[in-house]
Order: C-alpha cells, then structure tokens, then sequence
C-alpha cells in the first residue's frame, strides 16, 4: 500500500509552515497568491488530495454553501447567482446549486443533503408553500440561511429582494402618464410574495390614477415566454381591448409581443407591453422592451455577503432588504391606439 503524503511533506519539501500548506490548500486569502499556487501545484505533482471532510472535522466549517432558487434556466435567476458565485469566490467559499421548480420536497430533500454534508450556510429563493417552520429547522441545526426574491412571514432570517410593488407601479404609472386606460396584467401567481406585490401595485396605481381594475384584465400563471405566446390571443380577445398590458416578467412580455406580432399587429405601436426584471435580453428584443430594473444582481451580492458575514461571527440584523427598481423606457410603449 502506498504511504500516505501529508502535509508537513509538502511543507517541508517547499520550507512553508505545515500551517501554511493548510490554509494554501483550503484557498483561504490569508495565504499570497503565489504562495498557493506553488503549494497546490506541488500537491497536484505529488498525488495529494485534500480531504475537506476531515478539515471540517477539524474546523467546524465545510466551506461549503448551498443555493436554491426556482429555476436557474430562468435569466432572472441566472443573473442572482453570478452576482453569488463572484462573491463567494472572493473568499474561496464553494457553492452547491439545486432548482427547486417550486417542488416542496426536492426543496427539503437538498437542505437535508446540505445538513448531512455540514454545510456553512444556504441562500434560498423559496418554493411556492414553504412553510416557516422548513427554515427555522434549518437554522436551528446550524445552516443559516438567507431568503432572496420570495419572503416567507415568520422565520428571523435576513432577506433580500426587490420593491415589487413599487415596481410595477413605475410600468403602471409610465403606461397611465402615456394616456392608456385600459390597462391588462398578465402573470404571476398570489401563491408567491412576488406575484401578491407586484399585482397589488398593479392594483393599487390604477386605483390612483381613478381608473377601472375589471377582474377579466387579469391573466394569473404565465412566468415564461410559452406562456406569455400563448396567452396573446385570450388578451386580444377581450371585449373592451385593452390598450396596454403590465407583465410580471420580461419573459412573459417577450412572449406576449410575439403572440401580438403573430395576430398581425405591432407591439410598441398598437399595444403597449412593459416587462420586469431588465434581463440583457429586454434591451435587444424587437422591439426593445420597456421593463423595470429588479436589481437582481445587487440581491445576490448583498445575500451572499451578509451570508459570509454571519459565518464569520458578524452581528447580522434579521431584517427584509428591498432593492429599488427603475423604469428603463424603450421602444414597446407609446401612446394609446383604438384597435
């Protein structure tokens, strides 16, 4: 059987500290970057592998963070977690990805993996029916965890997202100053804190403005652009033609412009469409889509460092964060045209 390398080997074939191989190999900062580098490139040359399971053991940290969000095929999504990847990687940290797709139990089935794994921590965009208790079990077995884009009431944990309901306001309001009355939202879910908001500010700047909110302006459900196609022709069906629609996300506005374009009318001209989130997708879509900046990006690097901040001993407050939108005009609003 081959002996075993261990570390004061390697320490002592490049005169370090067996202290330092530790932290060189753990990619902690406090060892210099050319330093590191010529001690894993040594243990890479030797056959060493470096056995994270026992230094946990020894630290009481994996060094290891899980992130669940709904769906990472989803840019929104997608944008959050290279905002949580850049942070993390500044302090070596290793993240461990899981798509929920809403499914309660694949969500629980990962966070117990995440406990049996000895995880430091989770960031989470919580399915639809999380119930408070999920989190506070997690927190109480010693994996803080940190909530973005969806809340749930009850858990004292820090959460990060935008201000949906003023956020759609701005689209609803921008539509209403363009002179639409007859205002349609289509998307979204009350299932979810995201969805309630951003129909509630819906509601509440069309109520502002003294204008009629009918039930029948109201598409719950499509997320995503098949869903946004194929809701165009309900929208275009409706009796009173509303002249403008608010969606829930910029994939659904996406679609929902390819279903009007498919009807032979001109999205932007003979109906208005704002989306939300500014995904780099809205600004070269045809025509370019007026949408709301989410800050999505800003949500993962400020949930990923309070994260880091609680390991680290840091008094963290377990309050929510809202991110303030903007309104990005651009080509797919204009004034009102009688169809």
């Amino acid at each position: 059987m081959a002996q075993k390398i261990k570390l004061s080997t390697i320490a002592e074939a490049l005169g370090v500290s067996t202290a330092t191989v530790s932290l060189a190999l753990r990619d902690s900062p406090l060892v210099a970057d050319a330093t590191r580098q010529r001690i894993k490139e040594h243990a890479r040359a030797i056959g060493y592998i470096y056995n994270r399971r026992a230094a946990s053991l020894r630290t009481s940290r994996s060094g290891i963070i899980g992130v669940v969000v709904h769906d990472i095929m989803n840019p929104f999504f997608a944008e959050i977690l290279r905002a949580i990847e850049s942070e993390l990687d500044r302090w070596r940290q290793t993240f461990l990805l899981s798509n929920h797709y809403d499914q309660l139990e694949k969500q629980r089935t990962f966070i117990d993996t995440l406990l049996q794994l000895g995880a430091d921590g989770v960031i989470m965009s919580p399915a639809i029916g999380t119930p408070p208790e999920d989190i506070l079990m997690a927190e109480e077995n010693g994996l803080p965890t940190v909530l973005i884009a969806r809340t749930v009431e009850g858990p004292p944990v820090p959460v990060f997202r935008g201000d949906d309901a003023y956020g759609i306001g701005l689209a609803t309001n921008h539509l209403i100053a363009l002179g639409h009355t007859r205002i349609a939202m289509i998307g979204g879910t009350d299932q979810t804190s995201t969805g309630r908001d951003r129909y509630q500010g819906y509601v509440a700047a069309m109520q502002k403005a003294g204008l009629e909110v009918k039930p029948e302006w109201r598409f719950p459900g499509p997320r995503t652009k098949q869903a946004g196609f194929e809701v165009a022709g309900a929208f275009l069906a409706l009796k009173d033609k509303p002249t403008a629609a608010v969606c829930w996300n910029d994939l659904v506005a996406i679609g929902l412009m390819n279903g009007i374009a498919r009807a032979g009318l001109t999205p932007g001209v003979d109906i208005s469409v704002t989306g939300y989130d500014d995904l780099e997708e809205a600004a070269i879509a045809t025509p370019a889509l007026t949408t709301v900046w989410n800050g999505q990006r800003e949500v993962g690097r400020r949930a990923a460092r309070v994260l880091l901040d609680r390991l680290n001993g840091a008094e963290v407050h377990p309050t929510q964060e809202l991110i303030r939108p903007e309104l990005h005009v651009r080509q797919s609003t204009g004034k009102p045209r009688e169809r």
